[in-house]
């Protein structure tokens, strides 16, 4: 069976709405659990991770957040500036600001280029070849272009694929892992270890 995006994100974003804070703090526990279990982090140094809308019910990513500083991993967040994604090194004495999408940001300035080894996305759903949909700006398509090609792209969601996305289009730029509550999928043959 295959679905457009527009329902997908319809039919995701309310199921997610409908979880309530403990379900949301349970299953992003469990999906960090999953992202622990599969990925070697001994050899990363930069990641790049959203920080979660906690009104829309994302993935609570503040675990792998304090995992990484105590690991002595780098961690860059996301803020939008002129409706594109910029980076900024996260650290844990960093000042942060809700912006207009009701999302924690940085207020210090983004920094131009970092290598990343990971990037972890947020999402509404993804399907079992690797394509997500999110709120329908494309903002991490165009991210994803324009980050160094190895760096391995994660998406987490509460949601397993059960449905193809019928209107992929060239400017989407698949996951290579998606981490949900009870399993991770791989959809390319790249590695972190």
């Amino acid at each position: 069976m295959k679905l457009p995006k527009s329902e997908l994100r319809k039919i995701y974003a309310e199921k997610r709405k409908s979880m309530s804070s403990a379900e949301v703090e349970d299953l992003s526990e469990s999906i960090f659990k999953q992202f622990l279990g599969t990925f070697d982090m001994s050899k990363v140094k930069n990641v790049h991770i959203f920080l979660p809308i906690k009104q829309k019910n994302e993935v609570s990513t503040w675990d792998f957040i304090k995992y990484f500083w105590d690991k002595g991993i780098s961690v860059f967040v996301p803020k939008m500036v002129q409706n594109e994604i910029k980076t900024i090194q996260l650290k844990p004495d960093t000042l942060l600001k809700e912006n207009n999408w009701g999302i924690l940001e940085p207020e210090d300035d983004f920094v131009e280029y970092i290598k990343f080894d990971i990037v972890i996305t947020p999402l509404l759903y993804c399907d079992n070849q690797g394509n997500r949909v999110g709120y329908g700006k494309g903002f991490y398509d165009m991210f994803f272009s324009k980050t160094d090609h190895n760096a391995l792209k994660v998406g987490v969601g509460f949601f397993p694929p059960t449905v193809l996305i019928s209107d992929v289009s060239e400017q989407d730029v698949p996951l290579d892992y998606l981490v949900t509550p009870t399993e991770v999928l791989s959809f390319i043959s790249k590695s972190i270890k």
